[in-house]
């Protein structure tokens, strides 16, 4: 699924596309080969994230579809919601180990499929 940077660079730009018409802002993302961790933060009253979410699949799915690759979503997902007055540095922090629990990287700074809109990766591994 997310195994050559064209598909995750695709996919990532109808993500980014997605969150600008959707009013979200994307703190931390990482593609693992076979899902994706994306940790976002709506800008106001207006962000439903089950709209984001489902756009965004479609988008990218779509997307993915037409380049003769398949199907690339399932379906669902898995959501946790933070509270108001959380440290979302965390979380990210989190999101951007996973390549290095699953022995992808040594470091995520070595790893190329993640990134956040909002910090540098060196704000994130920072972080407690």
């Amino acid at each position: 699924m997310f195994d050559t940077p064209a598909t995750v660079e695709e996919t990532m730009r109808q993500i980014w596309i997605t969150a600008g018409i959707e009013r979200f802002k994307i703190l931390a993302y990482c593609f693992m080969p076979d899902h994706l961790h994306l940790l976002v933060e709506g800008l106001d009253e207006c962000s439903d994230l089950r709209r984001f979410a489902k756009m965004a699949k479609q988008r990218s799915g779509a997307s993915h579809a037409r380049s003769g690759s398949g199907r690339l979503w399932q379906e669902g997902y898995w959501e946790k919601v933070l509270r108001i007055d959380e440290d979302a540095r965390p979380v990210a922090r989190y999101i951007f180990d996973n390549p290095v629990r699953a022995g992808l990287a040594r470091s995520a700074r070595d790893y190329p499929f993640l990134g956040s809109s909002v910090w540098t990766i060196d704000d994130v591994l920072a972080s407690p």
